[in-house]
């Protein structure tokens, strides 16, 4: 149960994201904005279905086309279902992406590293059954 439902009045500053009261305007333009980006994503969906399921498009080029809309439809989703932009009021939102992303950069390049760096780092399997005997 929230504050303003227990009957507290605290100062509007002190309302968390969602507790404010919204009129009828600003309920339909969150709707609007929500249609719009199920809209695109759904567009996009069909436009990568169509690519990579007809011949229309130049067949080397179809992965590069799928990872294009791939991008596109991430954006979409950031922009209309997360809110996230490049306002002043979601900085903490940018900054928390871009640390995520950060995260999954280095998990996947020291992934990478590793997985090339293996066979140079491992006793070849001749010294493995020598030490066995």
């Amino acid at each position: 149960m929230s504050d303003t439902e227990t009957g507290l009045h605290l100062h509007d500053s002190d309302l968390a994201p969602g507790d404010e009261r919204a009129d009828g305007r600003e309920i339909a333009e969150g709707i609007r904005g929500y249609l719009v980006g199920l809209g695109l994503a759904t567009l996009i969906t069909v436009v990568a279905f169509i690519v990579s399921g007809t011949s229309l498009v130049w067949q080397p080029s179809i992965p590069i086309a799928l990872v294009v809309l791939a991008i596109a439809q991430m954006g979409i989703h950031l922009v209309f279902f997360l809110h996230i932009t490049t306002g002043a009021e979601s900085l903490n939102n940018m900054l928390a992406l871009m640390f995520g992303l950060l995260i999954v950069v280095l998990l996947i390049v020291g992934s990478l590293w590793i997985m090339t760096h293996l066979n140079h780092n491992m006793m070849p399997i001749e010294r493995i059954i020598q030490m066995q005997h």
